[in-house]
């Protein structure tokens, strides 16, 4: 049978009439929802060796360890870790040969009488991918988006069902991904983290992963860490301020750092930031893909591992207007916010027709986007056939919203970027990228050494040491 064609009902059906997958089913806090639609279905005795929920903390520690945070990643692997290791120790004896254990486990902080919002959670199976076998894990983090109780407790059930029927069956990541949300839709889970382990996943990037996420609509923006770990966005922007620097970054060049740079000392200056653990991270976003796309997966990839040079954070975002980033980071700080941007973004700001989808258009836009004093940083264009650097001062729009303008730069909302080099406002990303791909070596004088050595070593964004006459030449000395 297509699993394309299968309801919650008929994959629960599916796993319960399988003799050679058995399991255990851990879950708190939004009620023993996944396990409910294998008792509900029929035949769950031929899936199911235990169900269990420890609500109680004191019975939860005593089962699984003390956790400072019930609803935490940490938590959610002691549960599969410890039940797994459980389940194989009773019946690996009986039954190892022939049957592949899994456990799926959650736990959710759902909408209760204490808990009015931030409703969200995390879910999680270790399985083998045949009998015997070490076994492969996949966590993923939820938003709960539903208002009513019961119908967070429905999504709940319906996501679980769907992540054990995927890994038993067809455990291909990006497989894996799209069937997530089978009879859901993004308005009701967000999901915004997902990790893949152990011997099915050799291989795996987890950050093509978190792409993929974005790509295919399960979450408007995921992260990870330089050293290529995902994370939560929503604990990594946590009560901090944050600085973000959005672009392509094909390549990383002099003038994305030093516009980085000024940006941060302007920032740090700010009298809310004294004292404060400033986060930086660099975004890149999907907006320019539909969703039929093929991401290009080694071009993304290069970029990030770029990106890794600044030792910085990087999110991928669906967001293509800046009042979506701007709404999405105050959704989980209510600290500064300052977004850095050249000339030819800011006069993209004041396009009108990119409002035109808003009951307020751009007024609306705006007031979305300044909420809570954000500030733009504003790095200077230079034109290179005139000999011209344009700078905020200059920036000229018409009658209408120049006033509008004029107020942000007066109100200090928009704030133009000083200290910067000179010698760095020529540098343009494309220019670099078209002179790297055309064997011009003066593209190493454009970048970091550091960008440039990564380049050249690893053969980044289509380098090709053959178009150019003494590649060696090229490479920065270490």
């Amino acid at each position: 049978m297509d699993d394309k064609l299968l309801d919650t009902h008929q994959k629960a059906v599916r796993i319960n009439l399988d003799n050679s997958k058995y399991g255990t089913f851990a879950e708190i806090g939004a009620g023993q929802e996944v396990a409910r639609w294998f008792f509900r279905v029929g035949g769950a005795a031929g899936t199911i060796a235990k169900s269990i929920s420890a609500y109680d903390m004191t019975v939860s520690d005593a089962i699984y360890g003390a956790a400072g945070r019930y609803v935490s990643r940490g938590r959610l692997e002691k549960m599969l870790a410890y039940e797994f290791d459980l389940m194989t120790e009773r019946l690996a004896c009986k039954r190892g040969e022939s049957t592949r254990f899994f456990v799926f486990a959650d736990t959710i902080a759902a909408k209760s009488y204490t808990r009015t919002d931030n409703w969200h959670g995390w879910m999680g199976i270790r399985f083998q991918n045949c009998p015997g076998s070490p076994p492969s894990q996949i966590v993923l983090h939820v938003s709960l988006l539903d208002r009513e109780s019961t119908l967070q407790q429905e999504a709940v059930g319906i996501l679980g069902v769907n992540l054990v029927h995927a890994a038993l069956y067809d455990a291909q990541p990006v497989t894996l991904l799209r069937h997530l949300l089978d009879g859901l839709s993004s308005e009701r889970i967000d999901v915004d983290l997902i990790e893949f382990s152990g011997p099915a996943f050799a291989g795996v990037d987890n950050r093509l992963m978190s792409l993929e996420l974005v790509h295919c609509g399960l979450t408007e923006a995921t992260m990870f860490t330089p050293d290529g770990k995902v994370v939560q966005p929503a604990e990594v922007f946590y009560k901090k301020p944050i600085l973000i620097v959005r672009g392509r970054f094909r390549p990383l060049t002099n003038q994305n750092v030093d516009m980085l740079h000024c940006a941060l000392n302007q920032f740090a200056r700010e009298p809310a930031n004294q004292g404060e653990d400033i986060l930086v991270v660099a975004e890149m976003t999907l907006r320019h893909l539909q969703q039929g796309d093929v991401i290009d997966d080694r071009d993304y990839l290069d970029r990030v591992d770029l990106i890794r040079t600044l030792g910085r954070p990087v999110m991928i975002s669906s967001f293509g207007e800046y009042y979506r980033l701007a709404q999405y980071l105050q959704r989980h700080t209510q600290k500064l916010i300052g977004l850095v941007m050249g000339i030819p973004t800011l006069r993209e700001l004041f396009e009108e027709k990119y409002y035109n989808h808003l009951a307020g258009g751009i007024l609306e836009s705006f007031g979305r986007m300044f909420k809570n004093d954000l500030k733009l940083y504003v790095y200077p264009l230079l034109d290179p056939e005139a000999g011209v650097t344009a700078t905020v001062a200059d920036f000229r729009l018409s009658a209408k919203l120049q006033h509008l303008y004029n107020f942000l730069v007066d109100s200090g909302h928009i704030q133009p970027i000083t200290n910067y080099k000179p010698e760095f406002l020529g540098i343009l990303s494309p220019h670099v990228y078209r002179k790297l791909r055309e064997g011009d070596p003066t593209w190493v004088d454009d970048v970091p050494p550091n960008v440039a050595l990564l380049i050249c070593q690893r053969h980044l964004l289509g380098y090709d040491p053959d178009r150019y006459e003494s590649a060696t030449e090229l490479v920065p000395p270490d």
